[in-house]
């Protein structure tokens, strides 16, 4: 922020403080009346340390915003020349981190309309008190110091230079960290455990990303996603004629990963049947295709995960004892997000920023109860519910920082009361929010029907289980949030 200059008044105390860093507010008023300018700069000096600059046109306004950018323009909208709407357009196009607070003894619904939708961050309609004048700049500068915070947490979260597609610093990730760090450049045997949603597959990334494998990518297959006939085709491949439509022969992904990495997800749900031949590739290194009688050798580093508990299913027959050795030379178990609250902010703060710039949202940030409330959340669905959740909020944003309200799980903040708040929307923010909600709404009652069967929930919506997950994942729905407690 701007330091404040030689003109400032020093005397005055500011009711306003950020805790990070200097916060300093700087300030231009535009108004072609000069009684106007004076009182309005007297107001604002004798409230807030700040440096204070005026301007009678647009014209000289847009001049002077060529060598200095101040935080907040107060301006009014009928001028002769450059109008303020006129100004206001500028100022977005090149300086859009500034705010601008429209006046104007003319006003009307249209031109409060027109200022806002054009980026305004406030209008205020002549005369007015400067009691609320000096409110609407109070919060005005509480805006500018959460985006000040959160440009400080940005700079502190690049400083650190994390560990590659990671976020966070807490103790349980750092042992991750080190972990990953001595076995990546190895050919070792890896089984990844953890809860859903703690970032298994990005672990895996991590350990071919780190490799010397990395010049091929890596080969990612989701094992209960395809049925057991299926899947066998996909790991090992087929000659033509192996079976009936064989018309040609098919080089399965174990094949496609040679001199790569491959990473069997959900491990735990692999037939028994394709248990032993997999058993048989971590022992001999080759494959054997459907339909011929060669094998063939393989270079391939194989990765597991799992959210299963395997030593229950090995108890129960469902998991080969000797594949299980096999998988756990190294195990690497992801801790769940409720084990490291620490690093909820700076996740938070990640995926704030990511998605508003994927989804052109412009600059996002936190209210102050925001990340407070997220720390103490349980996120069964751990990073993946979070980043869900955030993604939601960021589509739904309406300009103002994002609260604790907005941040609600989406079964429960179907009950906030949107409706009597949609006419203040946008016609088409409004209609996505009230499908968004509805959605998620529904969603969650057929999980909640059916005690987080995904399948069963998926057949009584009429949906197929594919189309269901997918909303799942839209809404931040984690399936284990419905079922029954284990406790």
């Amino acid at each position: 922020m701007t330091l404040a200059g030689d003109d400032c008044v020093t005397a005055a105390q500011p009711d306003f403080s950020c805790q990070e860093g200097e916060f300093v507010a700087s300030a231009l008023i535009v108004d072609d009346d000069p009684d106007m300018l004076s009182m309005l700069e007297r107001i604002i000096r004798k409230k807030y340390r700040c440096e204070v600059k005026t301007a009678s046109s647009g014209e000289k306004a847009w001049q002077l915003l060529q060598e200095w950018q101040p935080d907040i323009v107060l301006t009014d909208i009928k001028m002769p020349g450059l109008d303020g709407l006129a100004l206001l357009q500028q100022i977005k196009q090149q300086h859009p981190a500034i705010a601008v607070i429209m006046m104007s003894g003319y006003g009307t619904v249209e031109s409060a309309i027109a200022a806002l939708k054009n980026g305004a961050y406030d209008f205020i309609q002549k005369p007015f008190d400067n009691e609320h004048l000096l409110h609407i700049l109070q919060r005005c500068l509480e805006h500018l110091c959460l985006l000040e915070k959160n440009r400080h947490l940005q700079n502190r979260l690049a400083a650190q230079g994390s560990f590659p597609g990671f976020i966070g610093t807490s103790s349980k990730i750092k042992e991750v960290y080190g972990l990953i760090s001595r076995i990546a450049d190895t050919d070792v045997t890896v089984l990844i455990r953890g809860e859903s949603g703690t970032g298994k597959e990005l672990t895996a990334r991590a350990l071919h990303g780190m490799s010397t494998r990395n010049k091929k990518p890596m080969v990612t297959v989701n094992c209960p996603a395809l049925p057991e006939q299926i899947l066998e085709s996909e790991l090992f491949g087929y000659a033509r004629g192996a079976f009936s439509g064989a018309t040609h022969d098919k080089k399965g992904l174990f094949l496609e990963a040679n001199g790569s990495t491959l990473l069997l997800d959900e491990i735990g749900d692999l037939p028994i049947a394709l248990q032993t031949k997999l058993l048989r590739v971590l022992q001999e290194k080759e494959i054997m295709p459907l339909g011929q009688t060669k094998s063939l050798a393989v270079d391939v580093r194989v990765l597991a995960s799992t959210n299963q508990d395997l030593e229950e299913k090995m108890r129960q027959g469902l998991f080969r004892e000797d594949l299980f050795y096999r998988l756990n030379v190294v195990t690497i178990t992801m801790p769940p997000l409720r084990q490291r609250p620490e690093d909820i902010p700076p996740l938070a703060q990640h995926f704030l920023a990511a998605f508003a710039q994927e989804y052109d949202r412009g600059v996002q940030v936190f209210a102050s109860d925001a990340l407070p409330a997220l720390v103490k959340r349980p996120w069964k669905g751990n990073v993946r519910e979070l980043q869900n959740v955030l993604k939601r909020a960021v589509l739904l944003a309406d300009g103002s920082p994002i609260s604790a309200m907005q941040l609600m799980e989406p079964e429960a903040s179907v009950s906030r009361p949107i409706i009597e708040n949609l006419h203040t929307l946008d016609y088409n923010l409004a209609k996505q929010r009230l499908v968004e909600d509805f959605s998620a709404a529904y969603l969650a009652n057929a999980l909640q029907q059916n005690s987080g069967n995904v399948t069963a929930a998926a057949q009584a919506s009429g949906m197929n289980r594919q189309a269901f997950q997918k909303l799942m994942r839209r809404h931040g729905l984690i399936a284990e949030k419905f079922r029954p407690s284990q406790d």
